[in-house]
């Protein structure tokens, strides 16, 4: 038949009258006095350091919880031996618990600085990374201040890379700008070498046409003197001013053709005395004025330095010379002179 097991005893608590071993005048149980020594007692990791109760059990719960925690994790370290010890840490008792107990247990309870200087550990594991914590960092204010050194260090790399990134690009530009003003200060000296080298080709080009134009030209009498030139202003020309070129030279000098031409006439003219036309192959008309004879007739063909006549003084003259006149395309007369020049001719 089953029976109820019995109600379990409730624990001793104690009063005013015990004295825990220590003598006194409550006339309770005397117990043996506790010497807890090294060997007794293992020091316990955590923030607290509890010491093992060698004698019977005590009457009051405090002392019977706190040793029943020192037997626990006294037994715990001596089955894990050769293992990684375990922390245990315990929370302060309430002053209403250590008011009642003796001042060695007070003492053996309280907490150890070294202990705590030794086992702190960080509050908070917040911030740690896998790869700082299988490196053993354990301080997440430590994990933080590394990594803010860590970004400060590339952002400096960063900085002094964009740095010399800049510099590189600086010197590139200066590179670049000092070899175009080296090209274009070749290019310019290339090209006043060019200028020059095309006006002495042009000038040279020019002498050789004009020698070229003077074989083929030639002036209208060997021996003479420039008395009247083209423009000269007086009452006894008709225009008021003269209108070609005069060369004195002494009468019967013969009047060579300037160039190659048709006669277009020959005979007398007024003022102009006895006068040859000779038309050139561009249009270009030569008067050969005051002449004492003709050697040529209308229609005729001659060349350069061919005799179209002689020096005279007929017509509107002052004494014997050659008036000649150029008369382009047949129309109003220009400077002889310029125009002998500009074929070679210098009278």
């Amino acid at each position: 038949m089953a029976s109820n097991n019995p109600a379990p005893q409730a624990l001793y608590v104690p009063n005013d009258n015990d004295s825990f071993g220590f003598g006194g005048d409550g006339g309770g149980e005397t117990w043996d006095e506790w010497n807890p020594t090294e060997d007794s007692v293992r020091p316990v990791r955590g923030r607290h350091r509890v010491a093992k109760q060698r004698g019977g059990l005590a009457r009051s719960s405090t002392v019977l919880g706190v040793g029943v925690i020192a037997a626990v994790g006294a037994g715990g370290i001596a089955t894990a031996e050769g293992k990684a010890p375990v922390s245990i840490s315990l929370p302060d008792l309430p002053a209403s618990v250590t008011d009642h107990l003796p001042e060695a247990i007070k003492a053996d309870i309280a907490p150890d600085s070294s202990d705590t200087e030794t086992n702190a550990a960080p509050l908070s594991t917040s911030g740690l990374t896998t790869a700082a914590s299988g490196q053993g960092t354990t301080d997440a204010g430590e994990t933080l201040r590394a990594r803010i050194l860590q970004q400060a260090e590339q952002q400096q790399a960063g900085a002094d890379a964009e740095a010399k990134a800049l510099a590189q690009k600086a010197a590139a530009d200066k590179a670049a700008a000092e070899a175009k003003a080296k090209q274009d200060a070749a290019a310019k000296k290339e090209a006043a070498a060019k200028k020059k080298a095309a006006e002495e080709a042009a000038k040279k080009a020019e002498a050789e046409r004009l020698a070229k134009l003077a074989a083929s030209y030639s002036l209208p009498v060997s021996s003479y003197t420039l008395t009247s030139h083209f423009g000269d202003a007086g009452s006894m020309w008709s225009s008021g001013y003269h209108t070609g070129l005069d060369f004195a030279a002494p009468t019967g000098t013969p009047i060579k053709a300037v160039h190659s031409g048709t006669v277009k006439s020959a005979g007398w003219s007024g003022s102009y005395g006895y006068r040859t036309v000779l038309t050139l192959d561009d249009g270009t008309e030569l008067w050969f004025c005051h002449q004492s004879s003709l050697n040529v007739s209308a229609g005729q063909k001659v060349t350069t330095g061919d005799v179209i006549g002689r020096v005279g003084a007929t017509g509107n003259v002052t004494g014997p010379h050659l008036h000649l006149e150029v008369h382009p395309s047949g129309g109003d007369a220009i400077d002889p002179m310029a125009w002998l020049q500009a074929r070679g001719i210098n009278p």
